[in-house]
């Protein structure tokens, strides 16, 4: 436990922001409208919460630690929204192991926990919380 690691940065994009309100149907001003945003608190537009919060599970994924062993997203806790990312800023994820335990009834599988924060290039928390994934077991003894 307490193993530490961090993903490679993921700018982001103009692009990001007009797709994701686009897939998502979310197109709050506050994502979608430079004028009305410029009278918002951050004095620009934001990304989604959700599209930040995505790009989590992508930069987990970069990690190389989830390939051909992630079996399911089981739950994430206490996800909290500390600051805002807009387009330009380049993220990273910061990923702690807290927890890595076999199933008792399926010992091919466990359960691996980590706390994750998405830190931005001035080294601001942005968003943070816990994910849980179930994996496959390594050699059958404890998920990897």
């Amino acid at each position: 436990m307490g193993e530490t690691f961090i993903s490679p940065g993921r700018t982001i994009t103009e692009t990001d922001l007009v797709m994701f309100a686009g897939l998502s149907w979310d197109t709050n001003p506050a994502h979608t409208d430079e004028e009305h945003s410029k009278q918002s608190p951050f004095g620009k537009r934001i990304a989604h919460g959700a599209l930040t919060l995505s790009y989590a599970t992508g930069l987990l994924a970069k990690s190389g630690r989830m390939d051909e062993t992630a079996i399911a997203f089981l739950s994430i806790e206490r996800w909290e929204f500390k600051g805002p990312v807009c387009a330009g800023d380049t993220i990273r994820l910061h990923t702690t192991t807290v927890e890595a335990r076999t199933s008792r009834t399926k010992p091919d599988r466990g359960a691996w926990k980590g706390d994750l924060k998405i830190i931005n290039q001035n080294g601001d928390i942005c968003q943070q919380g816990t994910f849980t994934i179930m994996m496959k077991a390594r050699g059958g003894a404890r998920p990897s």
